[in-house]
């Protein structure tokens, strides 16, 4: 079986494959940074009697997203994971625009490239899983992460949409969307900001996420902490739910004022 990943070079889309390499799974790896990707097939490699491939591509260019499938489609992919994407800590009116339109290429428009297509290989084979990462910040909005929990809205509804269509069909296809919560990887490390509250390993999420995609889970909430913030964000008032997403940003950015002493603006964080 074959699983292909996406933002594999580090953090969860890591952790994935190393825990689908230790299921027996062949892998295809994708992420913008070569070296990271061939180290990790090395160790993939040296572990494990199975095969790598990687492929170096920027998913924010629509093109690549569409050769990439190209690439591969002859292989009878059996998993897709769209895990690679980034996030911007900021106010709305003063974070950079180029950056958000390029987040926006590539936590939307490349989910929902690489999702339409492989989804149509799947139903013709009426077989396959697409697990795609979004966040407990696609459950609410985010004010300093304005743009970031837009776009994970767009991939948990989304998600959810075709889940149903599928649903409907009586197809076999998998679909599912993982919402985590603080995940301690690079997201964190070069925003200029920390979590207010502690996170759970790359490891920990990944673990988790690939046992409930295979169980058929639709929406995957690690730990119930985070599972009661899922609740909270869909009971609260509208107005009260967003003074508390604003209280908690804060809080995370001065944080990382203190440690890091970055600009107030925020920095393109890696969520891959």
């Amino acid at each position: 079986m074959i699983a292909l990943i996406t933002g594999a070079s580090s953090g969860i889309g890591r952790a994935m494959a190393k825990n689908l390499a230790s299921k027996g799974f062949n892998l295809i790896l994708v992420a913008r940074r070569q070296e990271r990707l061939d180290e990790l097939k090395a160790e993939l490699k040296s572990k494990y009697d199975i095969r790598v491939k990687v492929i170096c591509k920027d998913l924010s260019v629509v093109q690549n997203c569409i050769d990439l499938h190209d690439e591969v489609k002859k292989v009878n992919i059996d998993i897709l994971i769209n895990n690679a994407g980034f996030g911007l800590f900021g106010r709305f009116d003063q974070t950079d625009l180029d950056t958000e339109l390029k987040m926006i290429d590539i936590n939307i428009k490349a989910v929902h490239v690489l999702t339409k297509l492989f989804l149509k290989d799947f139903r013709e084979r009426n077989y396959g899983f697409i697990l795609n990462v979004a966040s407990i910040a696609g459950f609410m909005a985010g004010p300093m992460l304005s743009t970031y929990y837009a776009t994970k809205n767009y991939v948990l509804q989304l998600t959810k949409a075709i889940y149903e269509e599928l649903r409907a069909d009586g197809c076999n296809v998998y679909i599912g969307a993982l919402c985590p919560g603080p995940v301690k990887t690079e997201f964190n490390e070069v925003a200029g900001a920390e979590f207010a509250t502690a996170g759970i390993t790359d490891t920990e999420a990944a673990d988790y996420a690939i046992n409930k995609m295979f169980d058929g889970e639709l929406i995957i909430i690690p730990t119930a902490k985070i599972k009661a913030t899922a609740l909270a964000a869909r009971l609260t008032p509208t107005k009260l739910m967003l003074k508390a997403t604003m209280a908690v940003q804060r809080a995370r950015t001065e944080m990382g004022k203190e440690e890091n002493d970055q600009s107030e603006n925020g920095e393109e964080t890696e969520e891959e």
